[in-house]
C-alpha cells in the first residue's frame, strides 16, 4: 500500500467550516476512484494549509490521480501549486472496522 499526502499554502487563510463546505464540494469526486482506500481531507489549524492524506492499493493507482488536470484543478480550486509526497505502507492499523491490514 501506498500513502500519499497532498498540501497546498492557500492565498489567505480559511475557516474549519469553509473548508468543510469546499471539501465537502469536492469529496464526491473521489467516490470509486480505482486503488483509492481512503482519503481523509486536512487542514492546519492557522487555516492556511490544506491537503489530503490518502491511502492507494499501490503506486501506480496514486499515480494515475495526480496527473496534470489534477493539478490544474486543484490550482483553479485553490489558486495554488499543490505537492504530493509518496509513502510506502507496510501496515494499516483501523480500529472502526476492527482490523489490521498488511501489504
Amino acid at each position: 500500500m501506498i500513502t500519499t499526502i497532498t498540501t497546498f499554502n492557500l492565498p489567505q487563510a480559511i475557516t474549519l467550516d469553509e473548508a468543510r463546505e469546499i471539501f465537502k464540494s469536492t469529496a464526491p469526486k473521489y467516490r470509486d476512484v480505482p486503488g483509492l482506500l481512503r482519503k481523509q481531507y486536512v487542514l492546519t489549524p492557522d487555516g492556511k494549509t490544506a491537503g489530503g492524506v490518502y491511502l492507494w492499493k499501490s503506486r501506480e493507482d496514486a499515480e494515475a490521480m495526480y496527473t496534470d488536470a489534477w493539478r490544474a484543478f486543484v490550482r483553479e480550486k485553490y489558486q495554488t501549486e499543490p505537492s504530493v509526497s509518496y509513502f510506502e505502507t507496510p501496515v494499516v492499523v483501523d480500529n472502526v472496522a476492527g482490523q489490521i491490514q498488511l501489504d
